[in-house]
C-alpha cells in the first residue's frame, strides 16, 4: 500500500513540474536571461556603432560614480519620487473614501476617475504639454484671467519636476483609487459598529482605529507598485521635456536611454540599467519588509 502511495505521489510531483515548466521557461527567457545578458554587456565597452568591443570589467561602474550626469539624474529621480509618492498615495485614498460614501452615481465616479488609466500616456503627455504651454496653454490663460502671472510649468528648472509629477498623478490616481476601494469594500461593517460602541464614532476615529489597520495589505501593495512607477519615469520626460531645461528633468531612465541610443555607449547604459534595477529592487524589498510587519491580514 505504501509503495502504491509513493508511486502516486511521484506521478503527482512529475505532473506538477510539467505544469510549472512552461511558466518557468517563459520567466527565464523574458526576465532572467535578458538581465544576465545586460550584466555581461555592462562589463564591456560595447557600442552600437562598432562591431569590436573589449572586456573592461568594472570600469563602467567606476565611471558611473564619477559622472556628474549620473549624480544629477539620481537626484532628479529622488526629488520626483518624493513629490509623486505621497501625493499618489494620499489623493487616491481620499478619493476612494469619498466615493465609497456616495450612495448615488458611485459607478459613474469610479469610471470617470479610472479613465486616465485606460488612456495612452504618450498621447496624453502631448495634450498635457499643450495645456501647460507657457504661451498658449489653457492653464496659463485661466491663471492670467484671474489676475495672476503666467507660470512656466515645463520651462522652469524649479517647476518642471512638479509639472511632470502632476501628469503622472493624473494617470495613476484612478488605478490606486480602485485598489483602495476594493480594500475598503472588504472591511466588515461590524468592526465599525464595535468601534462606535467603544466610543469611536467620529469619522477620524473610525479611520485610524478600523479603516487604516484593515487596509494594511492593500496599502502595502499600493505603496510598492506606486514606488516602482515613480522610479521608472521615462516616457513623459522623453516626449515633453527631453531632459530640459538644462538637464533639470533628466531622470535616471532617460539618462540610460541617452547613453545607449543617443551616444551609443551600450556598455555604460547597461551598467546604468542594472544599477537602476538594484535601486528599485532594494527600495521595494525594504518597503515591503517594514510594511508587512505592521499589516493585519
Amino acid at each position: 500500500m505504501s509503495a502504491m502511495a509513493s508511486l502516486m505521489q511521484s506521478k503527482q510531483t512529475r505532473l506538477a513540474y510539467m505544469l510549472v515548466m512552461p511558466a518557468a521557461v517563459l520567466i527565464l527567457v523574458i526576465y532572467i536571461l535578458p538581465i544576465i545578458i545586460v550584466f555581461f554587456v555592462s562589463l564591456t565597452d560595447y557600442s552600437l556603432v562598432s562591431d569590436y568591443y573589449e572586456f573592461v570589467g568594472m570600469e563602467n561602474y567606476e565611471k558611473m560614480f564619477s559622472d556628474e550626469a549620473f549624480g544629477n539624474a539620481l537626484v532628479n529621480t529622488l526629488i520626483y519620487a518624493a513629490i509623486f509618492l505621497p501625493a499618489a498615495f494620499i489623493v487616491s485614498l481620499v478619493l476612494a473614501i469619498a466615493i465609497q460614501e456616495q450612495k448615488q452615481f458611485r459607478s459613474v465616479l469610479e469610471v470617470l476617475f479610472f479613465l486616465p488609466v485606460t488612456s495612452t500616456l504618450a498621447a496624453m503627455a502631448i495634450v498635457w504639454a499643450a495645456l501647460m504651454d507657457s504661451g498658449q496653454g489653457v492653464i496659463n490663460h485661466v491663471i492670467v484671467s484671474i489676475g495672476l502671472e503666467k507660470i512656466n510649468f515645463l520651462g522652469s528648472e524649479d517647476l518642471v519636476l512638479f509639472s511632470l509629477a502632476i501628469i503622472s498623478l493624473w494617470s495613476i490616481i484612478g488605478f490606486n483609487m480602485v485598489l483602495f476601494l476594493a480594500g475598503l469594500t472588504s472591511i466588515p461593517q461590524n468592526l465599525y459598529e464595535a468601534a462606535a460602541i467603544d466610543g469611536a464614532s467620529h469619522p477620524i476615529d473610525k479611520f485610524f482605529r478600523v479603516t487604516w489597520p484593515m487596509l494594511g495589505p492593500t496599502t502595502m501593495f499600493v505603496a510598492v507598485t506606486t514606488s516602482i512607477t515613480a522610479f521608472k519615469l521615462f516616457d513623459t520626460v522623453a516626449i515633453v521635456t527631453q531632459g530640459g531645461p538644462d538637464h533639470a528633468s533628466e531622470v535616471f531612465l532617460y539618462l540610460a536611454f541617452l547613453e545607449g541610443f543617443e551616444y551609443f555607449n551600450m556598455g555604460y547604459s547597461s551598467a546604468l540599467s542594472l544599477f537602476f534595477l538594484c535601486i528599485i529592487f532594494t527600495f521595494a524589498l525594504v518597503q515591503a519588509f517594514f510594511a508587512d510587519r505592521n499589516v493585519q491580514y
